[in-house]
């Protein structure tokens, strides 16, 4: 499954999401979803059932061409009728690494596609609450491997702005395991190091290393990080602190990583080994870490302080050199110059005594 982008925000209508991330990073609602009014006010939470009660998110593993069965309980704590559109959607991680889903419109292709609810909309009437089955049907030449979505509820309304629609969902996280060979997978990536001095000549600098990973395989992963520079041949060894976990990403999805690392010798030529140990959460929650993944890139590391001071001090003697050897010249020709006079006078006063 690759990566899904990041839906585009039009001018006419603009997505709130309220506590929609919150739904779907942990599966439970924090608080009701209210609307600008103050009068309209719902929540969502999973029905008791076969799968169980109380639930923090829907989980299934069905086979290709399978299929589950069940329910989103939605209830209206405001003081007026409510009607929300239902549907399903597919998810993918933010920038912020939350977890998000597909606006109303935006075509999915897994969870989204697979999932149908009894109805696409509901009007439930205040303090009343009413339940949504729905059905996770999954193609017979689906792909092995994890996929995640959701089930929202959704109500448009117009926003302060003329011309400006306000799109309201809750919703609760699906996550679909489709049996078959589960194949984890996560590479590093465009591993990149930029140095940067300090004025002490005979100090240690800071440098910053980039990388991205990439869920290449077909289940979900997070993981643990380690970054070390060294100096040539291994020597000058310097870690990077503590590296926050990358959020669980989806396979094909990439999330870019940027890492400071203090107190480093300007040693010329750097190398940066980034060091991932991914894990695994299988479907009954347990994690497991997996081999661990490592990449090494190479880059600069120049004191340029120090080779300014190394220059000046190098010009400075030269300059003295050369100040040296200009004055034992002057010297010299001083000298020769003498002589050349003195040979002169005795000539000249050995001429007068034969003349």
């Amino acid at each position: 499954m690759h990566a899904v982008a990041p839906p585009r925000r039009t001018a006419a209508v603009r997505t709130a999401l309220l506590v929609l991330l919150a739904a779907l990073a942990f599966g439970t609602s924090t608080g009701p979803a209210r609307a600008a009014g103050g009068d309209v006010t719902w929540t969502v939470r999973t029905a008791a059932g076969d799968y169980g009660e109380d639930r923090s998110s829907f989980g299934y593993t069905v086979n290709p061409g399978g299929e589950a069965e069940d329910a989103l309980v939605v209830a209206n704590h405001g003081t007026e009728p409510l009607s929300l559109a239902v549907y399903a959607a597919d998810g993918f991680t933010t920038d912020k690494g939350q977890l998000d889903l597909l606006t109303e419109g935006k075509k999915s292709r897994a969870v989204g596609a697979w999932v149908r609810a009894d109805r696409t909309s509901v009007r439930i009437a205040p303090g009343k609450s009413a339940e949504i089955p729905f059905t996770v049907k999954v193609p017979r030449d689906a792909s092995p491997g994890d996929y995640v979505g959701g089930i929202l509820t959704s109500l448009k309304q117009a926003g302060d702005t003329e011309g400006i629609t306000v799109d309201r969902r809750l919703g609760i996280r699906i996550k679909l395991r489709v049996s078959g060979a589960l194949k984890p997978a996560l590479a590093v990536e465009d591993v990149h190091i930029d140095y940067r001095g300090t004025a002490n000549p005979f100090g240690r600098g800071g440098a910053t290393v980039s990388y991205s990973l990439h869920n290449t395989g077909n289940a979900l992963l997070s993981g643990t990080q380690k970054v070390t520079l060294t100096g040539p041949f291994g020597t000058l060894s310097t870690e990077a602190g503590t590296i926050p976990a990358p959020p669980e990403l989806l396979p094909g999805e990439r999330w870019k990583v940027t890492v400071p690392v203090h107190d480093v010798t300007p040693a010329l030529r750097l190398a940066a080994t980034v060091a991932v140990t991914p894990l695994l959460t299988d479907a009954a929650g347990s994690t497991r870490a997996l081999d661990p993944v490592r990449t090494t890139a190479h880059g600069w590391a120049v004191p340029w302080t120090l080779l300014l001071l190394v220059v000046l001090v190098l010009g400075a003697a030269v300059a003295a050199f050369v100040l040296v050897r200009r004055a034992r010249a002057r010297r010299a020709r001083r000298e020769e110059e003498r002589v050349r006079e003195a040979v002169e006078q005795a000539l000249r006063d050995k001429a007068e005594q034969h003349s």
